[in-house]
């Protein structure tokens, strides 16, 4: 069945998904919405100037469908170069996910998770601050 997942998540002339979880482990979120989220992380890809994070997400149980959080390489640069260090892949991942989460909190319901999280660069270093990241 892994084969079956990078395809479902493989758009023609896309990469193979990098960071696959060896065993794929589902999460749970209750956002603010109200609704009570399952997850799954894919895995990511680099393109030519972004992160993307791909996870499988449901707010029903019933409906799976792909979510990709996109996290510019340029708003991660300003936020290295404000910082004076450059993020770990963990610390990029940590990025993708509370972008997420926020998505979760602030879309009004499951049907618009269809579109993607693009992640700007006030995002970045506010999710940051938030883990506390220096």
């Amino acid at each position: 069945m892994k084969w079956l997942r990078g395809l479902v998540h493989r758009e023609k002339g896309s990469a193979p998904l990098r960071g696959v979880p060896a065993i794929r482990r589902q999460k749970n979120y209750l956002a603010m919405s109200g609704y009570a989220y399952e997850y799954f992380y894919e895995g990511m890809r680099d393109e030519a100037s972004r992160r993307e994070h791909v996870f499988t997400v449901s707010g029903d149980r019933k409906t799976w469908f792909p979510v990709q959080v996109l996290v510019p390489d340029a708003s991660v640069t300003q936020w290295e170069a404000a910082h004076g260090r450059v993020l770990a892949d963990n610390e990029r991942y940590a990025i993708a996910k509370m972008a997420l989460f926020e998505a979760f909190d602030t879309r009004e319901s499951p049907a618009e998770m269809n579109a993607a999280v693009e992640v700007s660069a006030e995002q970045v270093e506010e999710l940051l601050g938030r883990l506390g990241f220096e």
